[in-house]
């Protein structure tokens, strides 16, 4: 069944406790370098306080790892969110203690207030199943919990990049308000619609694009997805560990050893239902590669590193780096006319050229077949920096605020702290 929004409750008069992801990227100067989560929570945020409810905002930001950091403090949040609201936002310097409950107790119908990084307190990140093995963790936890709940009436989880997770705030602090209406926001409800509905009542061709470093990391998302998709394209680090288990070589590219009867499995398992999957024709390959002294996601330099293009086997001492331009056609040509694509993880090392060609076709390609009708998700995570690096975001169906979430989604996982909410 379908949970419960804020639209089908009255906040009217009442304390609404909201979990919103404001993870955002910071500068070394903790300048806020995109808003993006901030704005897609305010059609949830901007509905509860024209609703007259009174708004306690949560969240996390980094891995501050229990202790308080002065550059990970939610302060640039509440001034950005106030200046996206046209009001103020009161921010408090913590998010539990009696100073909280009372400035919480004293916030009149539609008043926003956002607290401190929950991630200040160790509590917040304690394991369940530590929790359920560990009596003194579990006390510590639910004590954490009890005083965020204690805080409102109404519990709201609009934030999907940690709905994979079992953080006190986000399955503690519902347990601990049953009993009173506990419901999903606005961008919850549309990740879920999505991703929902694009796997599970796919208009067909439907097509599954699959990338980044790790065939293990993927395991759950190919199983899932082989009796539902036409085809999954295969690329980034983790068509290495194909390659290899089909007896190419592979040179000193990334590859998995301990998966390689796995993958073979796969492909037999797609064999057997008649699903295409597609591997890279051709790569990309260097001698070596560096970041040359820039961090890897900062490093936006065309670099002159020495390249070429390679079908087949792979030579000893070079290592595939992206997807070749016959395979980047071939990608093309085989998302042409579908209907549903969704597509997880890079092609190659997108963050430095001349390595990004691969993912910056696929993601062209993608954009081009939603010009043309396909129903489009990106999956969230380096898929989507890609996408909006590159300034498609506006041709893509959805692009999803939760990557680690929308993986195990993918996987057909269910999410405990969502699976505790109401029922419409």
């Amino acid at each position: 069944m379908a949970k419960k929004t804020v639209a089908d409750i009255s906040v009217q008069g009442r304390k609404v406790l909201m979990r919103c992801d404001f993870n955002v990227p910071l500068d070394d100067d903790c300048n806020i370098t995109s808003d993006d989560r901030i704005v897609k929570a305010l059609p949830t945020i901007k509905n509860i306080l024209a609703s007259g409810g009174a708004l306690i905002l949560m969240s996390h930001l980094g891995r501050p790892q229990g202790q308080r950091e002065e550059k990970l403090s939610l302060a640039p949040v509440a001034q950005r969110l106030s200046e996206l609201l046209g009001k103020e936002v009161f921010f408090t310097d913590d998010c539990v203690g009696a100073e909280i409950e009372a400035r919480a107790h004293a916030l009149k119908n539609g008043d926003c207030m956002l607290l401190e990084n929950l991630r200040f307190h160790k509590e917040e990140t304690i394991k369940d199943k530590a929790a359920k093995e560990d009596a003194q963790l579990r006390q510590a936890k639910d004590n954490f919990a009890k005083q965020l709940a204690d805080l409102a009436d109404i519990y709201v989880d609009d934030a999907f990049g940690t709905a994979h997770r079992d953080n006190a705030s986000m399955y503690t602090v519902p347990l601990m308000m049953e009993g009173k209406p506990r419901v999903i926001g606005f961008l919850i409800e549309k990740e879920l619609r999505f991703l929902g509905e694009t796997v599970n009542n796919p208009e067909r061709p439907f097509v599954a694009i699959l990338g980044g470093a790790k065939v293990s990391d993927k395991i759950g998302v190919i199983e899932n997805l082989l009796d539902k998709v036409d085809s999954i394209l295969i690329g980034g680090a983790m068509a290495y560990t194909f390659f290899k288990a089909d007896g190419r070589a592979i040179g000193k590219s990334l590859c998995e050893d301990g998966f390689l009867d796995k993958a073979i499995e796969l492909q037999e398992q797609a064999k057997e239902i008649g699903c295409e999957m597609v591997l890279p024709i051709d790569t990309v390959v260097a001698k070596e590669f560096q970041w040359h002294g820039l961090p890897a996601r900062e490093n936006t330099a065309k670099m002159a590193v020495p390249h070429k293009i390679v079908s087949g086997n792979i030579e000893t001492g070079w290592l595939g780096l992206d997807i070749g331009p016959e395979t980047r056609k071939l990608f093309a040509e085989k998302l042409a006319g579908v209907k549903t694509i969704v597509w997880n993880g890079p092609m190659g090392v997108f963050e430095q050229p001349p390595f990004d060609e691969g993912t910056k076709a696929v993601a062209l390609a993608v954009a081009e077949a939603t010009d043309k009708g396909a129903r489009s998700i990106i999956g969230g995570g380096d898929s989507a920096s890609a996408v909006e690096k590159l300034g498609l975001e506006d041709r893509i169906s959805h692009i999803s605020t939760g990557g680690g979430a929308s993986l195990e989604f993918l996987e057909g996982k269910k999410f405990k702290c969502l699976e505790i909410l109401d029922e419409k």
